[in-house]
């Protein structure tokens, strides 16, 4: 297992459960604090994690969220938890049944690796890199690291993220580098921390404010994590730069069209620096599309699809991605050849579709955004946005569309003839925009 993320640790509990003996190598120094890391970039910045990426955790790691409750993470309900201002208003304070669990990435990546480390038959190694692969022609057979140990394998597992290098190494086996879908979003985000007082935002206990395309751009974000602190998120799409310096951070905070995260940062006391990030582009790299795939290497997490982080999706993604490859090793009996992989990519793939096509989908909202356009966007995101101010009205088209973008239900109930005609009628009985 190359790579100790969220995506590297779920994947090797998933092979501790179908191996002898499972090392997972990582070329940080990984802390025992619950502190960002320089390969996580974004790791300093607002996490959220799915339902059902939890529940996916807490399957593969049982009691996980009592660990994290202990740690300090928070609990709420989404519809009555998290202010959301969209599409020009708040949304009305109404229950969904989608629980939330607020807690930093380092927190949430410290818990996890600590379970890993625990488990019997897997050894962590930090401060090694990993140079190439080895194979024979047909598959894989191990790594090389960069001190020339190599280390012979029955499966590698690549969870390295964005900057994967596999696609030289498995060139330099022979195999084909997969086809990269990429959209340019030009994201760019500043984070800090701030030390949290009860009730700063009345009546809830977090706050995100998103813009409505394609003329607003600017997002904001004041999530509650443990040791009672604020992360508070300032930036969008299509930026020319984060808001690096405290004087533009708050400007930028104050420029948001509803005033609730400038609120809680004018109130309250930083704790940290500002941490700036920039994300160029959404990638998926078709590995489902290979016409030839080497047995015993599979990519996972950001290897194989990196969204956009503002839609809060990656960790999920990489849970659920893990949970899939255990299921392929399953079905061909713990076999590592190529169509056990070719069965993992076609179930991750159809993971990661409805998140993408959310994610990516949403993001041409904006004219700005460069990149294979899906088919019947414009359509879909007309529709979005009808849901989105029904919302506005009904709880329950509210709590249906959370459940959708929780993973929890498929996107297909959102077409269901009763839902659709309530949301359009629920639209016109408003006299929302139909734009």
């Amino acid at each position: 297992m190359i790579g100790a993320g969220i995506a590297g640790l779920t994947a090797a509990q998933v092979l501790s459960r179908r191996f002898s003996h499972v090392t997972v190598l990582d070329r940080d120094d990984l802390p025992d604090a619950p502190v960002p890391r320089r390969g996580v970039p974004q790791g300093a910045h607002p996490h959220l994690l799915l339902v059902s990426g939890l529940n996916a955790l807490t399957t593969l790691f049982p009691g996980l969220d009592a660990d994290l409750t202990a740690a300090g993470g928070l609990w709420f309900d989404s519809g009555t938890g998290l202010c959301v201002y969209r599409l020009g208003r708040r949304w009305p304070n109404a229950p969904t049944g989608v629980t939330l669990l607020s807690v930093s990435r380092p927190q949430l990546e410290t818990v996890i690796r600590q379970r890993v480390a625990a488990t019997p038959n897997v050894t962590i190694r930090d401060n090694v890199a990993v140079s190439g692969l080895i194979g024979d022609g047909d598959r894989v057979t191990g790594v090389r690291l960069d001190d020339g140990e190599v280390l012979p394998t029955a499966l590698v597992v690549d969870g390295t993220g964005r900057s994967a290098r596999s696609d030289s190494w498995l060139g330099d086996l022979g195999w084909p580098a997969p086809a990269r879908v990429e959209v340019k979003i030009g994201v760019a985000y500043a984070t800090r921390i701030y030390r949290r007082e009860p009730d700063q935002i009345p009546g809830w206990q977090g706050m995100i404010v998103l813009p409505t395309p394609p003329h607003e751009t600017a997002s904001g974000l004041a999530i509650p994590i443990e040791g009672d602190r604020w992360l508070i998120n300032v930036g969008g799409w299509h930026q020319e730069r984060p808001p690096g310096d405290p004087a533009s951070f708050e400007a930028a905070a104050r420029a948001l069209p509803d005033s609730g995260v400038y609120d809680v940062m004018s109130k309250s006391e930083p704790l940290s620096d500002i941490v700036t990030h920039g994300y160029p582009a959404s990638r998926w790299r078709r590995f489902d599309e290979l016409g030839r795939l080497p047995g015993g290497y599979a990519a996972v997490g950001d290897a194989f699809c990196s969204f956009n982080p503002i839609y809060g999706q990656g960790m999920t993604c990489a849970a659920l991605e893990a949970t899939a490859l255990g299921d392929a090793l399953d079905r061909h009996d713990g076999a590592t050849g190529p169509d056990t992989i070719r069965d993992y990519y076609a179930a991750a793939a159809r993971t990661i579709a409805t998140p993408w096509q959310f994610a990516v989908g949403g993001d041409f909202g904006w004219p700005q955004t460069v990149g294979p356009r899906p088919r019947g966007v414009a359509v879909r995101n007309w529709y979005a946005r009808q849901i989105g101010y029904a919302s506005q009205i009904d709880p329950e088209v509210n709590a249906t569309f959370i459940a959708v973008q929780h993973l929890l239900e498929s996107p297909d109930v959102l077409m269901k003839p009763r839902f659709l005609a309530k949301v359009l009628r629920t639209r016109l009985s408003a006299g929302a925009p139909s734009r």
